[in-house]
């Protein structure tokens, strides 16, 4: 018999007062430990509260000092910013030394500035006839820059410079060279069909021609067999060419795919002549073709009114000798009109006051110039139709092709050593497919779009697939509509599409592609020297500045070092813009853009004392883009910046430094940190200005570079940064 468990001993019971007891020692206890708490917490509050009231003494005091200085620092940087109007002073020289140049080489060609010459030029070249399309390319190389120069003029030269009856004059000149190289072009043309039979090929029976220059490429076959089994049709040595209906196969006609690397058939954006109001422009740019009939209206007036009976040449001279002394004198007339209305009688020092008066003047006019640049358009203007291109959105890249169906001409014909020829009063015609009307369609006769394939040139560059778009000759508008099955061979550059009916087709791509920017930084290399370099999701550029003078030195798309025909470039900053533009590399936002980029939109007035006061540090000092910029409101930028003298001091740490236009101070916290503080930098002080701010810190060296930058220098950067504008589209 198994022996017995022994039971445990039980515990003894806790009697009443002993939990009481308990009870009332957990009490005190939890009592306690509130009382610890609660001490603990005063004494922190009253220690933050002692740090507050320290931070707002100190930062009370700092307010008191910078408002104490902000006049003279503002006095100091009123001077460093005289290189602006002085800038402006030295290219307006620039402009009238150019002019004078022109007028002393006597090269033969037309002063864009002046109007007579202009007119004289076109009007000698409309009476030349039967020009081979060689003679004619070769001429359009002169008609092309007379172009592009009357365009700068209009750009480059300040609108307190322009008044309005000479800008509606040189917007005409443009119509009217533009308009007389097409006709041009087209007379070409049919004397070129009319040798058909001459230069037919041998295997096919048909003629095929091609002619290339730097700005034209023009490709013409003509259909002398009318074989209908010939229906495709490729140019020599190329994948260029066109698939044909059998309407067309059988047909008395000609095919023409003129490429023109320019576009003179994209409305011209007409230039303003005084300060307008920024939600009007984008109506402007859509209505700009009307402004230029008006121009070239206005222009014919001019021109009939300065006919008269005296000789051409001698009047060209004084005209040109006279536009040369109203350059260089028309600011002092403006000055001496204000002298007269501010004061009544002149003191000894007349001549310094009016010196001042002007420079004032002209400061005033630049910096309300530079503040359009970054002012942005309350409205767009909306679109008529669904299928209008909207040319705010997108750009019109790598020039127009012209897609004819021409009427092939009577050909020349010998006879008994004579060469016979019936010339035709209307001249080239197009032939229309298909046929606009027919009285009684047959079902079976159908009329298929002609497919077209067209090379992109390498000058160009789509990130993405390009879209195309025909010209409506009524409607005086690009649109999308009449275009089926397009394909794109990126390897090859090769577009492929079929069209309805064949016309003017060109390229377009978001213009805000590379919008907004991933990053940007801006460093020195030497006196009167920066690298700016920009980053987006598809490329990074990197361009040089100095003096007056931009360059592009490198181009990356995707990752990958590309060879670009703008590379090793210098240009003026204006003209660089539009090749890179024009190239599909558009990093320069236009009053509208903010309507297609999500941006971190800044008030312009911060933004515009930005970008004049890092352009007068930029010659010793690195500025960077920083993520907290997108943390602080529109009224403050927060930037990286730090000193850059050499290569050696590459690798300086960078500071944070924020800036509200009247107010610059550094930053505590760092790029790398988590959260955003606005607390001042240990031994730190606000400024009136990034240029008090950075010559705490700067070595003397730093600042005698500064202090000695070149004013032409100072003024492209600062144009280049208020055209890319980093602290908004970053």
């Amino acid at each position: 018999m198994a022996p017995k468990s022994k039971k445990a001993p039980s515990k003894k019971k806790m009697t009443k007062a002993e939990r009481l007891r308990l009870m009332q020692e957990e009490e005190e206890r939890r009592l306690k430990e509130e009382e610890e708490a609660r001490l603990k917490f005063e004494k922190e509050e009253q220690e933050r509260l002692e740090i507050q009231r320290i931070e707002r003494e100190k930062w009370s005091q700092l307010e008191k000092k910078d408002l104490e200085r902000r006049s003279q620092e503002l006095e100091e940087l009123a001077l460093l910013e005289g290189c602006f109007p002085e800038a402006e002073k030295q290219k307006r020289e620039i402009r009238a030394l150019a002019q004078w140049k022109h007028y002393t080489e006597c090269d033969g060609s037309p002063d864009p500035w002046v109007a007579q010459e202009m007119n004289t030029f076109i009007s000698l070249w409309e009476e030349e006839k039967n020009q081979a399309f060689e003679q004619v390319m070769e001429k359009s190389k002169l008609v092309l820059s007379l172009i592009e120069k009357v365009k700068l003029i209009l750009l480059e030269t300040p609108t307190y410079e322009l008044d309005h009856r000479t800008v509606l004059q040189h917007q005409g000149s443009i119509l009217r060279l533009q308009e007389l190289l097409s006709l041009k072009i087209n007379v070409a043309t049919e004397l070129l069909l009319r040798q058909a039979s001459n230069l037919a090929d041998l295997d096919t029976g048909n003629m095929e021609k091609i002619i290339r220059d730097e700005n034209v490429t023009l490709y013409v076959w003509a259909n002398l067999k009318k074989n209908p089994r010939h229906r495709s049709v490729r140019f020599s040595e190329t994948q260029i060419g066109f698939e044909i209906p059998r309407i067309l196969a059988t047909s008395n006609v000609a095919l023409r795919l003129l490429h023109t690397r320019y576009d003179h058939i994209t409305p011209l954006f007409p230039i303003a002549v005084t300060e307008q109001k920024q939600n009007t422009e984008g109506a402007e740019q859509v209505n700009g073709k009307e402004s230029i009939e008006k121009a070239m209206t206005e222009e014919k007036l001019f021109t009939e009114e300065k006919v008269t009976n005296e000789d051409e040449q001698p009047k060209a001279e004084q005209e040109r000798e006279l536009n040369l002394v109203q350059e260089e004198n028309k600011y002092e007339a403006i000055e001496n009109t204000v002298l007269q209305r501010t004061s009544d009688s002149e003191g000894e020092d007349s001549q310094t006051t009016q010196l001042e008066l002007e420079m004032k003047l002209l400061s005033e006019a630049v910096l309300a110039a530079q503040l359009r640049l970054v002012e942005n358009i309350v409205e767009l203007p909306e679109a008529s139709e669904s299928y209008k291109v909207d040319l705010c959105h997108f750009s019109p890249l790598g020039g127009v092709y012209h897609l004819d169906v021409l009427e092939l001409p009577p050909q020349c014909k010998p006879v008994k050593g004579w060469v016979l020829v019936e010339i035709l009063q209307e001249g080239l015609q197009k032939f229309i497919y298909p046929p606009e009307t027919t009285e009684e369609p047959d079902p079976d006769v159908t009329f298929p779009p002609i497919e077209v394939t067209l090379e992109i040139h390498k000058s160009v560059v789509f990130f993405e697939r390009p879209r195309v778009i025909r010209w409506d000759n009524e409607g005086k508008l690009w649109r999308s509509d009449g275009i089926s099955s397009v394909y794109y061979n990126r390897e090859e550059r090769l577009l492929t599409f079929s069209m309805d009916t064949l016309g003017p087709v060109t390229l377009i791509q978001d213009a805000h592609v590379n919008m907004p920017y991933q990053s940007w930084e801006m460093s020195p290399c030497g006196t009167n020297k920066v690298l700016l370099i920009v980053k987006t999701v598809f490329m990074e550029l990197q361009i040089y500045i100095k003096e007056n003078l931009c360059m592009l030195t490198s181009v990356k798309l995707r990752g990958k070092g590309r060879e670009f025909h703008l590379k090793g470039k210098w240009m003026a900053p204006i003209p660089f813009i539009l090749a890179l533009k024009e190239a599909g590399l558009n990093i320069f936002p236009a009053v509208y853009s903010h309507f297609y980029v999500v941006i971190n939109n800044k008030v312009p007035q911060v933004e515009l004392k930005a970008y004049r006061q890092m352009a007068l540090l930029s010659s010793a000092f690195s500025f960077g883009w920083s993520k907290w910029n997108m943390v602080c409101n529109s009224t403050r930028v927060v930037i990286r910046v730090r000193e850059q003298l050499s290569e050696e001091t590459e690798h300086h740490t960078w500071s944070l430094l924020m800036f509200s236009g009247d107010r610059a101070q550094m930053l505590k916290m760092q790029e790398e940190n988590d959260k955003f503080s606005e607390a001042l930098r240990e031994g730190t002080e606000f400024h009136s200005t990034l240029y008090h701010m950075m010559k705490d810190f700067a070595s003397p060296v730093a600042m005698e570079r500064v202090r000695h930058s070149n004013c032409q220098f100072i003024d492209s950067v600062c144009y280049m940064l208020l055209s890319i504008r980093v602290l908004s589209y970053s």
